[in-house]
Parts: C-alpha cells; structure tokens; sequence
C-alpha cells in the first residue's frame, strides 16, 4: 500500500490589471469576495486554499477563486495579471489599501514598495502524525527544502520586469523582497527555534512570530511551539495551475524521500558542511537562482561543490522517478521536463524581448493565455477528463 501524501494548500498572491499588462490596484474586490484578503499595497490581492492531500482537489481549489475575481474584475474592465514584480506598474510609490492601519503604516514605513509583490506559498504538512518525533522530522524537512529552496524558485521564477524595465535578473521579487532577519540559522531542532525567535523578538528584529520572512519555514497555529507544517515562500508567481502541482509534487516527494532516508536527505546528517556553512551556502544559492534561475550555478548542499541549477534538477528528477511512480505522482511532474528544456516564464519573456518583442505586448499575450488555460482545466474537470490522477 502506498504511502499517504501530504496535506497541501496555497497562499496565492495576484496582480489586477488590464488587458495590456498595467497594474490597476482593485482592494475593493477582497471586501466583496469571500475568500480573499487585502494586502497593505491595494495593487496585489490574496486568496488561500484548504488542506487537501489530493493534487486533483487542489487544482480546482486553485482555479475556482480566481474565476469568481475575474468576473468581478472583467464588469470594470480588468483582469489577472501574470509576473511576481510591478513589470508594468510604479515601484516609486505605495499604494496603501487601508490607509488607517498602523501594520500597514509600519510596512510601508520600513519596506516600501520592496514587499509589493505576487507570489504562491506553498503549504505542506503535518510531515508525519503526532507522536515521538514528530518535531525532529519537520525540522529535518525544513532543513532539506531550505538547502534546495533555490531549485524552486529556478522552476518559478517570472518576475524579470519592473516598471517597464528590464531589470538583469529573472526573480527581482526575490532579489528586493527584505529578508527578515537578515540572517536565520538552519535549526538544529524544535528548541533550537524556539531559542532563536525568542531572542528575535527580544532583540526587536522580529515584530513578531510572523515576522520571519524566509525561503522556508516551519509554520502552526501557535508559533514557535505548536508546528504541524511546512511553508515554501520562495516561490514567483506560478499562473499554470498544473506546473504549480508540479513544483508541489517535486517538493513532496523530496519530503517523502526524507521520511524514508534521513540519514541520506537530512543535510545535518548528509552533508561535509558545518550548519553555519549550509545556511550561507542556502543564501547564496537564492541570490543566484534569483538572477539566472535554471541558468545559476549553484553550490550542492551535500559537498559544497559547484552545480549547474537546471542541471541539479534533472538529477533529483531521475533519482525521484520510482517513488513517483510508487506514489501516483509520476503524470503530477510532467510539466517540469518541459521547464527545464524551453525555459521558465521569465526566460521565456526575455528570450521574447530580446527578440523585439515590447514588454506589454509579452505581458498581453501571457494574461490572455492565462485566462485560456484556466478555461481548458474547468473544462476538462467538468467533463470528467481532467489532467490530473485522483491521488
């Protein structure tokens, strides 16, 4: 009997906009829809998934908030917008959605427009049931993802654009996103966090249990002390629906991998590299990937040794194949051989603009394609032929 997957959810970020790419703030259409919140920059929008284990659920818990934003949207003549950075919009100034809140005040204050971004956060977790150990494995996952943190965003990266420039990197979200702290150790285990947001907080460079803003974190309903799960924050925006699974189920089965070999997965075991050395070798990796995403090369988190990102992945992808298979994920990971051969969004828009193409014209052709592919899923679940297993 296979193993049972994971819970997962979806913190989904979103531009609006217009047809041809300029960002137009809509914080309006949080308060009149369920299910999504406003951020302190009115131009960016959130709505969250449910746990659900099953890939096929996720993918209409993905797309069904979206059609009801974009019908509120479409009656004032706007749209969804793709791309994790202002391509088109004006960084030079914040456009506060509640003016009277004093968080927002304080984001604004201390960020700017650093932090008005669109993103996807990926949840996954409880890593194992509650019980002895249980701690010891989440920590371990969170150590795993935080060492290849930087392959995830090579796979998403599509922010290469910023107020209609183009900005020398294919992630500017995460080059410009603050950090916060500007240093977080790989934990050793529960406590060890514990310790260390404790001493944040005292020290003021925490605002609060929230205020971790890194690739990976351990996340619950009471942090530091009560974790159930796991939170990807480094990946770019993901419009495909199924390449966001996609990077999900790669990340799972990394997960997976670990419950079953620690002792080759954990990098406190797996690797020659002190903790201090793989936490600065994880930053650095992300400010690789950040500038050339699949074209990085990066340093492996097991010997320290370079690795080309696209590279690295076709490795872990090979070496995946038999627990994908065993776990009826085989057909989820799919889109990410075509992202490895034809380049990720942002090296595709780039590889486009060199070729003359302007800027808003990309944006155009993507926001249109978008709407299209969310179409095709709906139709496709709707006619009981969807892409998707039902694992």
């Amino acid at each position: 009997m296979k193993d049972p997957l994971l819970l997962k959810g979806f913190e989904v970020e979103l531009y609006t906009g217009r047809a041809d790419g300029t960002v137009v703030g809509c914080s309006a259409a949080a308060a009149a829809l369920e299910g999504f919140v406003t951020e302190p920059d009115q131009r960016n929008l959130e709505y969250i998934t449910p746990p659900d284990a099953s890939y096929a659920r996720q993918l209409q818990l993905l797309i069904e908030p979206r059609q009801r934003l974009r019908r509120w949207l479409a009656s004032r003549q706007l749209t969804l917008l793709p791309g994790s950075a202002l391509s088109l919009g004006d960084s030079r100034h914040f456009e506060r959605s509640d003016p009277a809140n004093p968080y927002h005040s304080y984001i604004e204050a201390t960020y700017g427009t650093k932090v008005v971004t669109a993103s996807v956060h990926i949840n996954l977790g409880p890593i194992s049931d509650r019980g002895p150990g249980q701690m010891d494995r989440l920590f371990a996952g969170l150590r795993l993802l935080r060492c290849e943190a930087a392959l995830l965003l090579a796979l998403s990266a599509s922010s290469p654009f910023l107020d209609g420039e183009v900005t020398g990197a294919h992630s500017q979200r995460w080059l410009q996103f603050p950090l916060t702290p500007a240093e977080v150790p790989l934990f050793l285990d529960h406590q060890h966090y514990i310790n260390w947001m404790g001493q944040q907080l005292e020290l003021g460079t925490m605002q609060n249990v929230r205020h971790l803003w890194t690739s990976v974190r351990p996340n619950g309903d009471n942090r530091p002390h009560d974790l159930n799960r796991l939170e990807i924050r480094i990946c770019d925006l993901v419009t495909d629906p199924l390449l966001l699974l996609a990077i999900t189920a790669f990340a799972e089965l990394r997960l997976q991998q670990l419950l079953r070999q620690p002792e080759q997965c954990d990098p406190l075991l797996a690797s020659s590299l002190t903790p201090s050395e793989l936490a600065h070798l994880a930053d650095a990796n992300e400010k690789a990937a950040a500038v050339s995403s699949l074209e990085a090369t990066l340093h492996h988190w097991r010997h320290g040794q370079p690795v080309l990102a696209k590279s690295w992945l076709l490795e872990e992808l090979a070496a995946l194949a038999p627990l994908a298979s065993e776990l009826g994920l085989t057909q989820l990971l799919a889109p990410l051989p075509e992202v490895l051969e034809q380049g990720n969004q942002a090296m595709r828009w780039l590889a486009g603009h060199q070729a003359g193409v302007p800027i808003s014209k990309l944006l155009s052709l993507e926001i249109a394609a978008m709407a299209t592919r969310e179409v095709e899923l709906l139709e496709a679940i709707a006619t009981d032929t969807g892409p998707l297993p039902l694992g």
